[in-house]
């Protein structure tokens, strides 16, 4: 089953990132220790399964 945009937040933020900024229905979110940064879509109740994947490749959790 798919993430939602909550859950998905809440797990990078488990794993060190941190949130920067939120334009319109977009929200940033940064690793310092490893300069990874990601946008997470908060508009949609669950995110594709493409989506989640690249989401958690571009975090460095893949």
């Amino acid at each position: 089953m798919p993430m939602t945009s909550k859950q998905i937040i809440a797990h990078l933020q488990k794993h060190g990132f941190e949130r920067v900024s939120q334009n319109g229905s977009h929200i940033k979110l940064r690793n310092p220790q490893t300069g990874a940064q990601v946008i997470i879509p908060y508009h949609s109740s669950e995110l594709k399964k493409g989506l989640e994947h690249a989401i958690l490749k571009q975090a460095g959790l893949l």
